[in-house]
């Protein structure tokens, strides 16, 4: 059995299974971060950031929200993910 998991973790199905589930789990942590920091005002966001299928840059947007203070600073930091 265990043979048969380390077949399957290598497969590239199982690796899209995985990548997609880290991308909504990333997306819906973002969503919640926005709306628990900035209120409803940080949800106008999303609809630009679910264009982003990018693990790495959607993380650097989630570390932004955590660290930065305003609307224009979160804009500033999808503009220049999604430029890069």
């Amino acid at each position: 059995m265990r043979w048969d998991m380390a077949v399957l973790r290598e497969s590239p199905w199982y690796q899209e299974i995985q990548k997609e589930g880290q991308l909504e789990a990333t997306l819906s942590s973002i969503e919640m971060s926005l709306e628990v920091k900035f209120n409803a005002d940080g949800l106008q966001f999303m609809t630009e950031i679910v264009k982003i299928h990018d693990l790495e840059k959607l993380r650097i947007i989630q570390r932004g929200i955590m660290t930065l203070d305003s609307l224009d600073e979160v804009s500033e930091v999808i503009e220049s993910v999604k430029s890069a």
